[in-house]
């Protein structure tokens, strides 16, 4: 686990540090959030979806992050309004906060404290349950967000001819067949790139002055996807007859992740309140670090709150 804070610390340090130091284009973050969004991210979902094997048990693990984003949704739309928040806050809110981070954070993490079993879980929810949100409705909405008198369409055209997306379906269709080795570790490579290219952009286009001002904003964000989020996925969760003490922690936990950073680079691609998008990130992921520990202590023995 200490390897991947440090990853994540670091490459958030070395983007603030780049735009420091001047060096850099002012195309910098717009060129790195293409390649996290247009290579990385399809290269990492396509591999990933090509070796899942799901067991129809974690069918309700794997819908947890539709709820965690549905959930956002619904929040921040009636309550950003009410707190003076414009349409394209409300909207940054959705996608940083609607998303976890369940794959660069929550797996390792899952995997240090409820072990192999406990990944095997952690991978269907973050493979059917968040790559999945954020190729498709999470795509759209942050479309829709972006261009309100648009043809749905034109939006549905967006997001089936989106990369992710596109990968994703070509995972689930070319399961049938074995890759050659070297295909494999192309992809490996390719999507290992996403976790510090994005990060760092964040860092390039994180700037904590950002800060003042946006106390309620972030507070709302923050207070969602780090608290209410996993204890909604806990209430609903303890009115399973039969469900398992690991598919229940591991659900809980994975919604407890802080922020995804590509729901955020989604956010920015589409000019929605940016700053808001990369502090959500930039502040919640390493305060989640924090909170997570909080939830894990609150699980306890018994695996229920």
């Amino acid at each position: 686990m200490i390897q991947i804070v440090a990853l994540l610390v670091v490459s958030l340090v070395l983007g603030m540090l780049a735009r420091r130091s001047g060096r850099f284009p002012e195309q910098t973050a717009p060129v790195l959030n293409t390649y996290v969004l247009y290579v990385a991210l399809p290269a990492l979902v396509l591999r990933s979806i090509h070796r899942l094997t799901l067991a129809p048990e974690l069918l309700l693990a794997a819908f947890t992050p539709w709820l965690v984003f549905g959930g956002a949704w619904l929040f921040f739309r009636a309550l950003g309004p009410r707190l003076g928040l414009a349409p394209g806050s409300v909207a940054a809110l959705v996608l940083s906060g609607g998303l976890s981070n369940t794959a660069f954070v929550g797996l390792p993490f899952i995997e240090g404290v409820r072990g192999v079993q406990g990944v095997t879980v952690a991978v269907v929810v973050d493979q059917l349950g968040s790559f999945l949100v954020l190729s498709s409705v999470a795509t759209l909405y942050a479309s829709r967000a972006a261009a309100r008198d648009a043809d749905l369409g034109a939006l549905t055209r967006k997001v089936l001819t989106f990369p992710p997306f596109l990968a994703l379906v070509a995972g689930f269709l070319s399961q049938a067949w074995a890759w050659p080795g070297w295909v494999d570790e192309v992809l490996a490579r390719m999507g290992a790139s996403l976790t510090p290219l994005a990060l760092f952009s964040v860092g390039y286009q994180l700037r904590l002055s950002g800060l003042a001002g946006r106390g309620r904003a972030l507070g709302l964000g923050l207070g969602y996807k780090l608290v209410l989020a996993p204890l909604g996925i806990a209430l609903l969760l303890l009115g399973v007859p039969g469900l398992s003490r690991l598919v229940f922690d591991v659900s809980v936990l994975q919604a407890a992740m802080g922020p995804m950073v590509t729901g955020a680079i989604l956010a920015v691609e589409h000019e929605l309140d940016p700053e808001l998008a990369v502090l959500m990130v930039g502040v919640g992921v390493p305060m989640s670090f924090l909170t997570l520990y909080g939830i894990l202590w609150a699980l306890g023995p018994v695996g229920v709150f």
